[in-house]
């Protein structure tokens, strides 16, 4: 008894004439092209459940942390399944236990990189699916040119013109499948790599802001140094400003 039924025949029935018709290259593509449908799949469902994003929330968290309402903006951060309420917390946390930027620096970097990990890779197959399709398929054009011209020189220039312009037709139809695949790819990876790049960017306004809030305790370097040396200066004309008074 056969397992195969008429209507999986007829879907098969496309993909089976692209074989037969580009041969193992014309496979290489379609298999290529699967393994990006797979990874635009799994780049979508990755954006909807891992994506950092900068909502209503996190705009008014980072808003009440710099008008000094720190309860306010943590509250606005917590309970969201937004990486970027998590990393965003996170630093305020640190700031609010006196630490400073340069001693967060590091950490925060590592942190906001693994923000956008699960999408670099996704990125790179994208790009070189865009960039190996047309490749793949301009060499099954070359591989079927030069048969149909073998097929050409054996006949002693008995050739017929008709299965000779098959022949080419088919060639060239390897290199309109790489193409058929390659733009929409590509047209996928500059739209992600246009998000990962806006995403970094909104990630980067924000850390700025919550670093450039001076917590109390955390005097910046630069009025430290000021105050320090107003200090020494006071204390080194005291005793001249005393031995004056005496000898008045």
């Amino acid at each position: 008894m056969s397992l195969t039924t008429p209507d999986s025949g007829n879907l098969l029935a496309p993909v089976t004439e692209l074989l037969a018709m580009g041969g193992p290259v014309m496979g290489v593509l379609l298999a290529i092209s699967v393994l990006g449908l797979g990874t635009a799949f799994y780049t979508l469902v990755v954006s909807l459940l891992q994506a950092p994003r900068l909502n209503r929330r996190i705009r008014a968290g980072v808003d009440q942390w710099c008008d000094g309402d720190d309860a306010a903006a943590r509250r606005s951060l917590s309970g969201q399944r937004n990486p970027l309420a998590g990393l965003l917390a996170f630093v305020m946390h640190r700031r609010s236990q006196g630490e400073t930027e340069d001693s967060l620096r590091d950490e925060v970097a590592r942190r906001a990189q693994r923000l956008l990990l699960p999408f670099e890779s996704p990125l790179k197959i994208l790009e070189v699916i865009a960039a190996l399709a047309p490749l793949i398929g301009l060499l099954g054009t070359v591989m079927g040119m030069m048969t149909a011209f073998d097929a050409m020189a054996n006949a002693q220039g008995q050739a017929d013109p008709a299965e000779l312009s098959g022949g080419i037709y088919e060639a060239l139809s390897t290199t309109a499948t790489g193409l058929a695949i390659a733009i929409p790819f590509a047209a996928i990876a500059a739209w992600m790599e246009f998000r990962m790049r806006r995403m970094q960017q909104q990630i980067n306004d924000l850390l700025v802001r919550i670093f450039r809030r001076e917590v109390p305790g955390n005097q910046p370097r630069e009025a430290v140094t000021a105050t320090t040396g107003a200090q020494q200066h006071s204390d080194d004309h005291r005793p001249e400003n005393t031995q004056r008074h005496a000898m008045a």
